[in-house]
Formats: structure tokens, C-alpha cells, sequence
């Protein structure tokens, strides 16, 4: 049988990483995006051939425009892609009130505009291939929206939206898009957060891992979860439910 291929975008590290090696695991030959080769990007190809998969590198970056036309490229050399991670996200936190211009373009372009820019020429050829899976990592952030977030909430709710949306484009020609919501989860992400105090809000009582949300998203891209399209999964330890 031929190997299916998937795109994690954000690979290198953290979900992104985690997601790549699972879905290598299963049997996938993963694209590992990230904006520049690097210690990060080498460790996570090197993680997969370890585990014996197969991976190769594709820098670019999500949010611009240009950079991303090499995935245009790839699908017209190697074929259509059999899944679609969009995992790569950003974080720059302050009150509205004080948030920089640069600030709010910069997350809303990466975190939101980065799923146009690489979902738009990868649904083309999973439509002529009639079939597929797009996983969107939003964040429980777009459901409860925490303070300080103000453009991040913005931008996963507005991914949470596009899942539900390009869900019911595509379904019919056997398609599925869903969105996993991962809560706090132990990645740099976190850092310079209040842990112990965030920990004390979270019904879990921990924070969760990168490995639980990958799990998630293996199952999404399974054959097993053909009937499921459009859903928002949390994967929080109960903080918003």
C-alpha cells in the first residue's frame, strides 16, 4: 500500500513535535514545517527515524503569504497529502488596552491566517482525491478566552469557526476537519505563566502533555474517526467544559 503523507505545521517542538512522531508511528511519512532548519527541526526528523519512521523538512513560514507557496509546490511534484496538522501558533500576551499593533497582526496572521494559507492549496487536492483529514489545534482559549489574550483568543476562536465552516464544504467528498482544544499543556508555551496557580484552577490538577494531544489527533487522522467532522475536542483536564 502507498504511504500515506501528513503535514504538521509548527513540528519542530512541543504538540507539534509530539503530533509528528505519533502520526509516524502510525504509519505516515510526515512533512516536519518549521520557519528555519535548526536543533529543534533536526531533533524532531531525528526522533522519527528512531522510531522508524520517515520525515522530511519543509521550512516555511505559515504566516506569510510567499513563503508558504512551497507547499503549492511540494503537492505538484509529490501528490496530494492524506492529512493536514495545522499546529503552528504563536503567543503574545498583553491587555488589549496596551497591546502593540505588531502584537495582534502577528498572532492573528499566524495563528489564523496561517490555516488559509496552507489549508487553501492542501483541500484542493484532497477534494480531487476525495478523501482526507485536517486536524486544526486551536486552544480552549478560543472557547473560555482568558485575559491578557485578547488576539489569541480571537484568532483560535476564529479557527474553531473555520473547522465548523470548511467541515460542511467538504464533507461530502469524504473529507473530515476537526479542531482539538488543548488546554495548559506542559510545552514553552507556558512560559512565564503561573503554573501553580493555573494548576489549582484545572480539575485534573496537573498540566496536561504534549503526547495527550497527539493521541487525540492520531485518532482523528484514523480511519476509525471517518463519521466525526466539524467536532471541537478539548483535551483541558476539565478546566472549560
Amino acid at each position: 500500500m502507498e504511504k500515506k503523507t501528513a503535514l504538521v505545521t509548527g513540528a519542530s517542538k512541543g504538540i507539534g513535535r509530539a503530533i509528528a512522531l505519533v502520526l509516524a508511528k502510525d504509519g505516515y511519512h510526515i512533512i516536519v514545517n518549521c520557519r528555519k532548519d535548526g536543533p529543534d527541526a533536526q531533533a524532531a526528523l531525528a526522533g522519527i527515524a528512531k522510531a522508524g519512521g520517515s520525515a522530511e523538512l519543509l521550512c516555511f513560514d505559515v504566516a506569510k503569504k510567499e513563503s508558504t507557496e512551497i507547499v503549492a509546490a511540494w503537492l505538484e511534484k509529490n501528490g496530494p497529502l492524506y492529512a493536514l496538522i495545522n499546529n503552528a501558533g504563536i503567543r503574545a500576551d498583553s491587555l488589549l488596552v496596551w497591546m502593540k499593533d505588531e502584537d495582534w497582526h502577528g498572532v492573528i496572521d499566524t495563528n489564523l491566517t496561517g490555516f488559509y494559507n496552507i489549508t487553501r492549496p492542501v483541500i484542493k487536492e484532497m477534494l480531487l482525491q476525495r478523501k482526507g483529514r485536517v486536524v486544526n489545534i486551536a486552544s480552549t482559549a478560543g472557547q473560555a478566552g482568558i485575559p491578557g489574550q485578547v488576539n489569541y483568543s480571537a484568532a483560535k476562536a476564529g479557527l474553531i469557526g473555520a473547522t465548523k465552516a470548511l467541515a460542511a464544504e467538504v464533507g461530502k467528498r469524504g473529507i473530515t476537519v476537526n479542531a482539538v482544544t488543548p488546554g495548559f499543556i506542559a510545552t514553552a508555551m507556558l512560559d512565564g505563566l503561573p503554573i501553580d496557580e493555573i494548576k489549582k484552577r484545572i480539575p485534573a490538577g496537573r498540566l496536561g502533555t504534549p503526547e495527550e494531544v497527539a493521541a487525540v489527533v492520531s485518532f482523528l487522522c484514523s480511519s476509525s474517526a471517518g463519521y466525526i467532522t466539524g467536532a471541537v475536542i478539548p483535551v483541558n483536564g476539565g478546566i472549560y467544559m
